[in-house]
């Protein structure tokens, strides 16, 4: 560890080297992006680089290829939006045209500038051949999104520098080929050398680096396999954690344990000097274990868990833990990570345990093993092309997600009957009938997965987890399209109960809230022991506004309108918990925590549509009062809404310095969802989403408006494709001009009262003196528009 005195000399020296460097302007190589190909194959999404003429002749790009990388997709002019009815053909008119073959459509997922270094690093140290094509557009990708002025990396693209970011990829960048003395590679160094240098990297980091041989396993804190053994009743045992916690620790605990740690390469020795403040043979690596940047420590390990590790190095590592004790833990962990491998086909959970486990078959079952082969296959599915390089998505994708949503904001927008727009929901709704899962895990209860026949995936049917949102949504896209004429019945009303039945498995017992994969399992007293230091809130599920309004709105539906008699106590008691909870949830001043969107406008349209669901509105709720005057108060000068992804760092709403269509369209929902009595705030912000609409019918894409663990913003839930799926349901509702429930493609209810009574582009806001008027105008077209609806959604009758 260096010593305080002489860190500011190193950077001293090292700027002075930096200030002398000369400016160099790089020609970097790049693929031909014509080249490129997404292959689905139901739901599998993988990129493709045509190496030949033939082979591209042969397969050519589609619309989708080539939107997704920033090519001209040739679409045809769409009519100039005047009014919200055009607005929402146009939109969905432009997804027609990315609908992919097995009817689902795909998107970008990034934003998180952590995940590559996992992936890369295990196919360094597994000696996997990193396609070329591969490797340019990784590298092109990661210098897109070095900071400009600094020349770090963030925890996401729009973080701050940190050494997580900055020294994990700057090892990529190193691995793949970049030289040392690129420019922006000094510069990138400058900044990790600011920061303290890798050794004042988080749990993570210093995992990543002992694996590639380039950090002594001393740096990294104890992560026991024993944990493994403890009995299921013990408080801390790790079946308890949140399943994406647990799903890491399981290879990470496995890895360290075995001390793998990679050959030295001539890179990997270059690196060890390159990574550090001071010479890498000087670095008490045992000392520097508790080091960290104050930029990655958004989780200071408790004096709880310092004590514990303390316990681990100095008693239970050299005096306790026998040999027969560690291939024990070795040997379950192992089985566990076959078993997930297993029940997911080797998709995994997510693309951080995935290359890990890739890393655990290649120690436990060798290079050339069936496992091994599997995993380096499954890589791909979650790298993913666009126009600035290649990066890797947050999950395999968001498929099932995706198609639920749109489906709903055809529905909602009142577009569903028209003929045109058929075969694209029908391929959709085919799309969800493939994907619902069918049966249970393998003994679930040995591997501690949750019941899953029924369920929808937030991704694809072969990964496998439950999400009690996406059951929801999926679950209500279903019964939404169904029930309407032309629509063939493919979810047989036996499964429809199967996701019914899983649904009311998943509710927590204690406060009535629904938590993503499974009901909480342990004490929030377990982030005592979060070791990952970059991360809030990751150690147990928690109730979430977002996946309890998901739930409570499906298990509406299927007792409204496909089966009112089944279970109808417990649907009953399980709403009307829920719905306690979405109250007692709200803060005193009228906000919800969102916890997988930015953040208190996220939470509180869906804690607003859960309320309109029981019939709860501004007219007779003191709640949705006080949460429509949270937004009415935020509610920016252009008319539109804009929050910042700080408000998930520091739970205090914090501002965009510009609106976000998205956000906006979440707050329309939610006025419109309470029934907010004046239409004129919601008149603007309908202006702003309409006049921001591209001439292809898709909306730009602005900020971050995803976020997951307080701190890690994906950005793919929010690129350009879901963007505008996003608008389409506000402008559709707005032409019912009726708050009923429904919405976005977040969840349009029971029933929808529709009415054309168009907002037009540049009409002035009506003044209060035209409510009469207006509400004649409003029963007249209501009454003339419902005569077209060929049939409604299900009867309003509760």
């Amino acid at each position: 560890m260096i010593r305080r005195g002489k860190k500011h000399l190193v950077e001293a020296a090292f700027n002075e080297k930096q200030a002398t460097a000369p400016v160099v302007y790089h020609d970097d190589p790049k693929t031909d992006l014509a080249r490129w190909r997404l292959l689905d194959e139901r739901g599998r999404q993988t990129w493709h680089f045509m190496t030949t003429d033939d082979e591209a002749r042969a397969w050519p790009q589609s619309t989708a290829d080539k939107y997704f990388l920033g090519l001209p997709t040739n679409l045809p002019k769409l009519p100039k939006v005047t009014s919200s009815t055009t607005s929402v053909g146009n939109a969905i008119s432009f997804f027609s045209h990315l609908q992919l073959p097995p009817g689902n459509w795909a998107c970008e997922y990034g934003g998180p500038m952590f995940l590559l270094p996992g992936l890369v690093i295990t196919w360094y140290v597994t000696e996997t051949p990193i396609p070329s094509p591969v490797a340019t557009e990784i590298k092109r990708y990661l210098l897109a999104r070095q900071h400009p002025q600094d020349g770090g990396w963030g925890l996401h693209i729009e973080g701050e520098s940190s050494v997580f970011g900055t020294a994990m990829n700057y090892v990529v960048m190193r691995l793949l080929g970049a030289s040392s003395e690129d420019s922006r590679m000094i510069k990138a160094r400058g900044k990790l050398y600011q920061l303290g240098g890798a050794a004042n990297g988080p749990h993570w980091a210093k995992f990543w680096l002992s694996v590639l041989g380039c950090a002594e396993w001393d740096i990294v804190n104890p992560v026991p396999p024993e944990l493994w053994l403890l009995p299921d009743w013990v408080p801390v045992a790790p079946w308890r954690w949140w399943i994406h916690m647990r799903q890491v620790f399981l290879p990470m605990s496995f890895i360290a344990s075995k001390g793998f740690q990679y050959p030295l390469t001539p890179l990997t020795k270059q690196l060890r000097e390159e990574l550090y403040i001071q010479p890498y043979s000087s670095i008490n690596f045992a000392s520097s274990r508790n080091l960290i940047s104050h930029t990655d420590n958004y989780h200071p390990k408790s004096v709880f868990l310092s004590s514990i590790n303390w316990a681990l190095v100095n008693v239970w590592y050299p005096y306790l833990r026998t040999e027969r004790m560690a291939k024990r833990a070795e040997d379950w962990t192992f089985e566990l990570i076959r078993r997930e491998d297993e029940n997911t086909e080797y998709a995994n959970l997510g693309p951080v345990n995935g290359p890990m486990n890739l890393l655990a078959c290649y120690i436990q079952d060798g290079p050339n093993s069936y496992s091994v082969k599997r995993h380096r296959d499954r890589m791909h599915d979650f790298i993913w092309m666009k126009d600035e390089g290649m990066l890797m998505n947050g999950t395999n994708g968001v498929q099932t997600w995706d198609t639920a949503l749109l489906i709903q904001a055809v529905v909602a927008a009142g577009e569903a009957d028209i003929p045109k727009w058929r075969p694209m929901l029908l391929k959709a709704l085919e799309f969800l009938d493939d994907q619902q899962i069918r049966e249970d895990c393998k003994e679930q209860d040995v591997c501690y997965r949750q019941r899953r026949k029924g369920a929808w995936a937030f991704s694809t049917r072969e990964q496998g987890y439950t999400v009690s949102d996406c059951t929801s949504e999926a679950l209500k896209s279903v019964i939404l399209l169904q029930r309407r004429p032309g629509f063939r019945k493919l979810v047989t009303d036996d499964r429809i109960r199967d996701a019914v039945d899983t649904l009311l498995t998943m509710q927590n017992a204690s406060s009535g809230g629904f938590s993503s994969y499974e009901p909480t399992r342990g004490s929030e007293y377990l982030e005592w022991l979060n070791a990952a230091e970059v991360f809030g809130r990751i150690m147990v599920e928690y109730d979430y506004p977002e996946c309890t309004t998901a739930v409570v709105t499906a298990l509406n539906l299927f007792r409204k309108c496909q089966d009112p008699e089944y279970r109808k106590q417990e649907i009953i008691r399980a709403i009307d918990r829920a719905i306690r909870y979405i109250v007692k949830a709200q803060r005193p001043d009228g906000s919800w925590y969102g916890s997988w969107g930015i953040c208190f406008t996220y939470a509180g349209m869906f804690a607003l549509e859960s309320l309109a669901s029981v019939g709860q509105y501004h007219g007779n709720s003191a709640t949705v009062v006080k949460a429509c005057q949270f937004f009415i108060d935020r509610q920016m000068p252009d008319g539109g809404w804009g929050e910042s992804y700080k408000s998930c760092e520091t739970g205090v709403y914090s501002p965009h310095e510009k609106s976000q269509v998205v956000q906006t369209c979440w707050v329309i929902i939610a006025l419109l969802e309470a029934k907010y009595p004046d239409r004129r705030p919601i008149e603007r912000a309908v202006r702003l989403v309409m006049g921001r609409q591209q001439e292809d019918g898709s909306w730009e894409q602005e900020a971050i408006e995803g976020v997951f663990n307080k701190s890690w913003s994906p950005d793919g839930i929010l690129k350009r494709f879901e963007d505008s799926e996003i608008p389409s349901a506000p402008l559709g509702e707005y032409y019912d001009d009726h708050g009923s429930p429904g919405g976005v493609a977040l969840a349009p209810q029971q029933f929808l009262h529709l009415f054309p009574v168009p907002v037009e582009l540049h009409t002035p806001v009506p003044s209060e003196h035209d409510g009469l008027a207006r509400e004649t105008g409003r029963r007249a077209g209501e009454q003339a528009f419902e005569q077209k609806v060929q049939q409604a959604v299900c009867d309003a009758a509760p």
